[in-house]
């Protein structure tokens, strides 16, 4: 039960958990062994002062030699063990928590990304990780061994003498206390200074993706000015974070150092006396700065401790989200993609509502409709990138919401409007489209999709590096590096999201001739604006309001003159060089 909540307060993975309990073993071990040389120094203390009071013979100086060696020994031994069981240890767990985390992700629903902003995902990956780790490496192990260390000693030190131990150790838990009443305000501080950071790291990730827009505006200075605001308030934020927590920590060590001149105090209070002798009081004095010395890190980083809690908060956040999960096992008979009565709402927003069709294998469905309609909602929900809210979606007679996604997307292949490459060269952007391709599968793909035309002109063809997200090549030919990966992996369900909106009339020619070969015997389904786009399509489905207002071939459709599809027909015919 206690090992569960520390997981949770921490983020700690089942491992991360049994690797604090060793660190902390081995803290214990540590300080034990260095309060046993406190024990040296004493007995030494003791055999000279009876030799100075009663005459006594000089102690034999080999013995105590030998307990210095095998303190020396100990104390190498055991702070190595302790170092390899807190630091290496939890160095590996950063890495282990990060490619969970990773992997996590990789296996959300993209819904999940749709209600997260991004840089608020990379602080969490990235930032947060790192405040932990230094909680777990610097912290964990530390305290808790301090704890039960301390807690060993002051039994010993009580069956000594009851009334020196309260002097020497009153301080601990009062500074404690004062600490660890002090969790909300530091909870509230780390919370504003979260959303502080965030807010200047969104400023500059949209002055970078907009840097353009930006300029040809002329909204430099603005842009500028609001980001200096941001981080003016983040350093406020920051400074009187750490002042307040200055105050209590250093408050905590102060009354805990208290504790030495009680010990003194209560030490000669007791010897004028009668009651214990010189010796007592100068092995409690000797035991006191060891005592407090386990905490010293302790004090500083506990407030550090609280701090993370909000970094605790938000990988456990992670943790939590339910992923999608499903059958490894994909036998569908034939690759019919069909929707049953299905509805989808992006949190309290309904976008679909009781959609039924049948996108059949071999055929060309088009999807279109207004904007807002849920055309490109049912791309997505047909690729189980969402998961839909009631109804079912079908491929080949299979409910693929009991498939597990990654085994249901090796099916699909897809061509967006918005294509997303990678910085490094054509070559290796294509062969995303299918893991371990070779060499010529890859080139065969890219001239099916008449990749050649351009790539000839780059400087090193397809070693040529591209840029971030394509950044050194036109739209149609970033669209036709995405058709190749299409065509690389060769699944029997394509997905098409407008994948000629944005191109002009030559590079269209030049894509649509790739989609051409593409598409041939698949399961198609298009998502248009364009009427004339879907003039060849087998089936057309009319989405307005979330809903199918009619469907059918494009012969069919346009003789219902009052028809969705007929006037969206006729205003794009009366518009010419206008797109809806």
């Amino acid at each position: 039960m206690m090992g569960e909540k520390l997981k949770r307060k921490y983020a700690l993975t089942d491992k991360g958990l049994r690797n604090t309990r060793v660190g902390a073993a081995w803290t214990v071990v540590v300080n034990l062994i260095m309060m046993a040389g406190m024990g040296i120094l004493y007995l030494l203390m003791q055999k000279y002062m009876n030799t100075l009071t009663d005459g006594a013979a000089l102690p034999n100086a080999w013995g105590f030699i030998g307990l210095v060696a095998a303190f020396v020994v100990l104390s190498f031994v055991t702070h190595l063990q302790q170092y390899r069981n807190t630091y290496g240890l939890v160095y590996r767990e950063i890495k282990d928590t990060r490619i969970t985390l990773a992997e996590r992700l990789r296996r959300l629903p993209l819904g999940y990304f749709g209600k997260r902003d991004l840089a608020d995902l990379t602080e969490t990956i990235m930032g947060d990780v790192n405040r932990l780790e230094h909680v777990w490496s610097h912290c964990l192990g530390y305290l808790y061994g301090a704890y039960v260390s301390t807690a060993i000693i002051a039994v010993m030190l009580f069956l000594y003498d009851w009334r020196m131990a309260i002097a020497c150790l009153w301080g601990v838990p009062v500074a404690f206390i004062l600490l660890f009443g002090s969790r909300k305000i530091h909870k509230r501080r780390s919370e504003k200074l979260k959303a502080d950071a965030l807010a200047v790291s969104d400023n500059i990730q949209e002055s970078l993706e907009n840097v353009r827009e930006i300029r040809a505006t002329n909204r430099e200075k603005e842009y500028l000015d609001k980001l200096n605001k941001k981080i003016d308030r983040l350093e406020t934020t920051m400074k009187s974070g750490e002042l307040v927590i200055g105050l209590f920590v250093n408050g905590a060590s102060v009354i805990m150092r208290l504790g030495v001149a009680t010990t003194i105090l209560t030490g000669a209070s007791l010897i004028l006396s009668g009651k214990i002798d010189f010796m007592l009081l100068f092995m409690f004095l000797m035991v006191i700065t060891r005592v407090y010395a386990p905490f010293d890190q302790a004090l500083a980083l506990i407030a550090e401790m609280f701090v993370s809690q909000v970094s605790a908060n938000r990988l456990n956040e992670i943790k939590d989200t339910p992923i999608a999960e499903g059958s490894e096992l994909f036998r569908p008979d034939g690759h019919d993609v069909t929707f049953e009565n299905v509805s989808f709402a992006y949190d309290d927003h309904e976008v679909l509502r009781g959609v039924s069709f049948t996108a059949k294998e071999g055929e060309v469905t088009a999807l279109v409709g207004p904007s807002g309609s849920g055309k490109s909602t049912c791309a997505r929900l047909a690729a189980r990138l969402w998961d839909i809210q009631s109804g079912t979606i079908r491929v080949g007679g299979v409910d693929i919401s009991t498939i597990d996604p990654e085994v249901l997307l090796a099916d699909y292949s897809m061509v967006f409007q918005d294509v997303v490459l990678f910085d490094d060269t054509v070559m290796e952007n294509i062969r995303l489209g299918k893991h371990g391709a070779t060499d010529e599968e890859v080139l065969a793909a890219a001239k099916a999709a008449n990749c050649d035309e351009f790539v000839e002109r780059l400087p090193k063809g397809y070693q040529t590096s591209i840029g971030e997200n394509g950044a050194k090549l036109s739209g149609g030919e970033r669209q036709r590096i995405s058709i190749a990966r299409a065509l690389l992996k060769n699944a029997p369900i394509v997905l098409l999201d407008e994948a000629t909106a944005s191109l002009d009339v030559e590079n269209e020619t030049r894509v649509q001739s790739a989609l051409s070969r593409l598409l041939e015997g698949k399961t198609v389904l298009v998502i248009a604006h364009r009427m004339r786009t879907v003039e060849s399509a087998d089936q057309i489905v009319v989405l307005k309001d979330g809903k199918v207002a009619e469907q059918g071939s494009p012969a069919e459709l346009l003789q219902n003159p009052h028809g969705v599809f007929v006037h969206m027909h006729a205003l794009q015919s009366a518009s010419a060089g206008w797109h809806l």
